[in-house]
């Protein structure tokens, strides 16, 4: 059945209670409600536990999505104990890790501001986050590093809106991304916008995001690859960029 996706509308939320609605035959759990982000888009999903009545763990290695983005599947650990359909549990995400992957994927939304090329590819990582750009320009990552930082000092505000399917099929600009679809299928589309009025960016996504620029903390452009003749890599690390190797 879908699931109420709490963290569409709350980024920050780390805890809820969820009723079972589904067991799989291979353990994955389905609740009515949910604060585990699944993996989407180039984000990891949630890790974290579900905790039960009697304060039992059940560990959950990852969330994903089920035959559509309306349902969630909580995978467990192996040798995990299954709940009851029906049963009221309370979600624990792992916080400090889906924190890091916020602000990761924030500092990717200001790299395409800063490198306003198509999207070819991109993937959120916990340490490391990369981005692909369809350009055959030549970049300085120092330079793009100075701009980004730029961005994440001037504190700008983050904030989601929403719009129809409608409404962003007849504003196909604000899709950055070439292969990686909006998430659509829900009626309507998150925009993440940055700066006051969407001054700085504005674009469909699915994805966790910090309130503001200056949450991201200390950015830069680790390396800049190749990846064929009109195709650029970037790769972001935290940190300055003295601590990459």
């Amino acid at each position: 059945m879908p699931v109420n996706a709490l963290f569409r509308d709350d980024f920050y939320l780390s805890s809820c209670e969820g009723v079972v609605t589904a067991v799989h035959e291979d353990g994955g759990i389905e609740l009515d409600q949910t604060c585990f982000y699944a993996t989407s888009g180039g984000q990891p999903g949630d890790t974290g536990f579900l905790e039960r009545g009697d304060g039992s763990k059940i560990e959950i290695a990852v969330a994903k999505h089920g035959t559509d983005k309306s349902i969630i599947i909580h995978v467990p650990t192996e040798g995990q104990a299954s709940p009851e359909v029906g049963e009221k549990l309370t979600l624990h995400i792992d916080w400090p890790r889906r924190y890091k992957l916020m602000r990761m994927h924030t500092a990717c939304h200001l790299l395409s501001v800063v490198c306003p090329w198509p999207i070819t590819g991109a993937a959120v990582g916990e340490d490391e986050s990369r981005v692909d750009f369809d350009m055959s320009e030549t970049f300085d990552k120092d330079e793009v590093t100075k701009k980004l930082m730029a961005l994440v000092n001037e504190n700008h505000p983050i904030f989601l809106t929403w719009i129809t399917d409608e409404e962003l099929a007849a504003n196909p600009d604000l899709v950055k991304s070439k292969n990686v679809r909006p998430p659509l299928g829900l009626g309507r589309v998150s925009l993440v916008c940055i700066g006051e009025n969407s001054a700085v960016d504005s674009q469909p996504c699915g994805g966790t995001h910090v309130n503001n620029t200056q949450d991201v903390g200390d950015i830069h452009i680790a390396k800049i690859e190749k990846k064929g003749k009109e195709n650029r890599r970037f790769r972001i690390r935290f940190g300055n960029p003295g601590a990459s190797t």
